[in-house]
């Protein structure tokens, strides 16, 4: 019933900026928080930043804090990724994830950020 469309990415030069787009088609109420991954070349998937649904608490790896930004348009029903001063390191395929109510979460299809040097 719930499924996220990821857009935004795309080539940049470090130092850049990109925001990340994160739409959801369906039910919301079953949302408990959304977040953000990414699987860089060669390297496991890892944790980018979360946002709880209700109560707004926003997480970042160390990695991001203070460069990336995670934030949700209720009435567009959108999570967001603001990434500014990208570093080459950020390259990676970036997944949205909502983590349902019902305990299981489920996965966009991904986009490309590749920063150049």
């Amino acid at each position: 019933q719930v499924q996220l469309v990821e857009s935004g990415g795309g080539s940049v030069q470090a130092g850049d900026s990109l925001r990340l787009s994160c739409v959801i088609s369906g039910r919301t109420d079953t949302i408990a928080a959304m977040a953000w991954f990414r699987q860089g070349p060669g390297k496991e998937r890892e944790f980018v930043a979360r946002i709880t649904w209700v109560g707004l608490n926003t997480y970042y790896a160390d990695s991001v804090k203070g460069r990336f930004t995670v934030s949700r348009d209720n009435a567009k029903k959108t999570v967001y990724l603001q990434m500014i001063s990208l570093k080459p390191e950020d390259t990676a395929v970036y997944y949205c994830k909502a983590d349902l109510v019902l305990g299981y979460p489920l996965w966009g299809q991904g986009t490309q950020v590749t920063v150049s040097s």
